[in-house]
């Protein structure tokens, strides 16, 4: 669906893009993630067709940016200024006659969930109420191909989850996606596959699964740092990680860590253990936790 060779960009003396290298199928929700100056917002861009690269190829099935793409694509940006004292369904008309081809606004209503504010001011919606209008927009000239950019922050729990549940029957009718988000949870939830940006360049890429077996092969177990006795680190076998009030114990055997705290008599109350997250893997390549 989306070629990308060898793209570059350079503003002055800086490579903000150096040398990307990706290939986006149909169908496949594809995620970019990296820290603030990795170049990944720069890279979206040029495959918006937003900034030109300075060298490099973007290529849409097959061919070079053109009408074909620009007709084909669907954009929701992380800020965008909506129209004010006009209703929901009277901007869903007013976008529709932007285009010669889209989607009946009744359906987008209805995919998008509109239903319960339709006749409400764009001023009164409320954050997750904003976020499905700007995605009804987005999808409004029924497009192949939508980028989203970081499309639930500053969403609650519930209405991000509700949202997922909008981009997974988005994905169903085998329109690829190409999403960058600030949420771990998010990425592992919705993308068949990731790339990690650092530094103009792409540092990891993969399946999510992938990604996290290639990296990691332990398991963390998590205890208030009062229930460890002292000499627990003097233990051969046992890695453990000092964090605020608690620690984390990396296992490569959780039956065998445990057995071991037992033998020490270490309280197990508040025991938590987890697989190893996107979170662990962004922090071990980057160095960073990805709202930096």
């Amino acid at each position: 669906m989306l070629e990308i060779t060898n793209l570059k960009k350079e503003f002055q003396d800086v490579k903000a893009v150096d040398g990307v290298s990706l290939n986006i199928a149909q169908g496949c929700c594809f995620g970019l993630l990296g820290p603030n100056g990795a170049g990944k917002t720069t890279t979206i861009e040029m495959l918006e067709g937003i900034i030109v690269p300075t060298s490099g190829k973007i290529r849409y099935k097959n061919k070079p940016l053109g009408q074909s793409f620009r007709n084909e694509v669907g954009i929701m940006f992380q800020h965008t200024a909506l129209q004010e004292f006009i209703t929901v369904r009277e901007i869903l008309k007013l976008f529709k006659q932007f285009y010669t081809q889209s989607k009946s606004v009744e359906e987008l209503i209805t995919s998008c969930a509109l239903e319960e504010f339709l006749d409400r001011d764009t001023r009164n919606l409320s954050g997750g109420q904003r976020q499905r209008l700007l995605l009804a927009i987005a999808l409004i000239n029924d497009p192949q191909i939508i980028f989203l950019d970081e499309p639930t922050t500053g969403l609650d729990p519930q209405s991000r989850r509700n949202f997922w549940t909008l981009l997974k029957g988005i994905k169903a009718q085998q329109k690829s996606i190409i999403l960058t988000t600030h949420y771990m949870e998010e990425a592992h939830e919705l993308c068949d596959e990731l790339a990690i940006m650092d530094h103009g360049k792409i540092i990891a890429q993969g399946t999510p699964h992938t990604l996290l077996a290639e990296h990691f092969n332990n398991s963390i177990i998590t205890l208030p740092a009062s229930d460890l006795p002292s000499n627990l680190s003097q233990i051969g076998g046992i890695e453990i990680q000092h964090i605020e009030d608690r620690v984390e114990i990396l296992s490569d055997d959780i039956n065998q860590t445990i057995r071991l705290l037992i033998e020490q008599q270490v309280s197990l109350n508040q025991l938590q253990v987890r697989s190893r997250t996107l979170e662990d893997l962004f922090i071990k390549l980057t160095g960073h936790e990805l709202r930096t």
